[in-house]
C-alpha cells in the first residue's frame, strides 16, 4: 500500500465515522455513466470501459449494504443506447447479462429489472427473467437493473397498463376519468410498490437525467459527480451520502 492509498483510506474511514445513518437515503438510482471515455482516457476500448463499469457495481452494492440503503436502481443499458454500432451494443448486451447472472448468484441481492422487455434480444429477456425468479425470494436490497429503460417508455407503458387492466373490467372512459390519480399511475410503473428514490447519483460530471426515473425522482435529491463511474470510490459515494444528509428536504412546504 502507497502513501496515497493510506490516506484515501484513513479520510474514507472518517467520512464514514461522521455518517448519521438515520438519514441515509433508503433508495438510490445510480446514472453509471462514463465508462467509454474512461477507456478512452486509460487507452482502452469501449468494451473494456463497460467491463471495468460492470465489475464497480459489485463493490457499490457492498458499500450500499454497510450503509443500510435498501433499494438500488442501477441504469446499465437506455433505450437511447439501441442506436449505438452493433460492434458495441452486443458486447456491452453481453456484459449485462453476465452481469446480472453475477448479481442473482450472489445470494444476497433480490433482483428486479425495470424496462421493457420486448427492446431487448430473447437471451438478454431470459437472463432477467431467471434472475428476478431465482432471487425473489431473497430477502437483501432489492437491486433493480434498469435495461432497456427509459423514463418516457416507462410512463407511457403504465398509462398503458392501466388502461388495459379498467378495460378488461368493463371501466368506461367516463368512469376511469373520475378515478386516475398519480397513485393509480403509481401502481403501473416499473417499481410499483417500491419508494421512490431519494437520492439519484450521476458520475462523469454530466448534470442532467436523461429521461431517469422521470417519475419516481420528482422530489428527490441529486448528486453529480466528476469521476467516471469505472473510477467511482468508495469515498465519492460517502460524499454522495454526506451530502444528502446535509440537506434539509421540504417537499414544497
Amino acid at each position: 500500500m502507497n502513501f496515497r492509498d493510506l490516506v484515501y483510506r484513513l479520510y474514507a474511514r472518517r467520512v464514514e465515522g461522521r455518517l448519521d445513518h438515520d438519514q441515509v437515503p433508503k433508495h438510490i438510482g445510480v446514472i453509471l455513466d462514463g465508462n467509454r471515455r474512461w477507456a478512452k482516457a486509460s487507452g482502452g476500448s469501449a468494451v473494456q470501459g463497460h467491463q471495468a463499469g460492470a465489475d464497480k457495481i459489485s463493490e457499490l452494492l457492498g458499500w450500499c449494504d454497510e450503509t443500510d440503503v435498501e433499494v438500488v436502481t442501477l441504469w446499465m443499458l437506455s433505450t437511447d443506447n439501441f442506436d449505438r454500432p452493433e460492434h458495441e451494443l452486443k458486447p456491452l448486451l453481453g456484459i449485462i447479462e453476465n452481469t446480472v447472472r453475477n448479481l442473482a448468484a450472489d445470494g444476497r441481492w433480490r433482483v428486479h429489472h425495470v424496462g421493457t422487455l420486448d427492446l431487448l434480444p430473447v437471451e438478454t429477456q431470459t437472463v432477467l427473467k431467471e434472475a428476478e425468479e431465482a432471487t425473489s425470494g431473497i430477502d437483501g436490497i432489492i437491486v433493480n437493473v434498469a435495461v432497456g429503460y427509459g423514463g418516457r417508455q416507462e410512463i407511457a407503458d403504465a398509462v398503458r397498463s392501466l388502461l388495459l387492466e379498467h378495460s378488461e373490467k368493463g371501466t368506461s372512459f367516463e368512469e376511469l376519468a373520475e378515478v386516475v390519480s398519480t397513485d393509480l399511475i403509481s401502481e403501473h410503473l416499473y417499481t410499483r410498490g417500491q419508494p421512490d428514490p431519494d437520492l439519484v447519483i450521476r458520475t462523469s460530471g454530466e448534470q442532467r437525467l436523461s429521461g431517469f426515473m422521470l417519475w419516481q425522482s420528482a422530489h428527490s435529491e441529486y448528486y453529480f459527480c466528476e469521476v467516471f463511474w469505472p473510477a467511482f470510490r468508495k469515498v465519492d459515494f460517502l460524499r454522495a451520502l454526506r451530502d444528502y444528509a446535509a440537506r434539509h428536504r421540504r417537499y414544497g412546504a
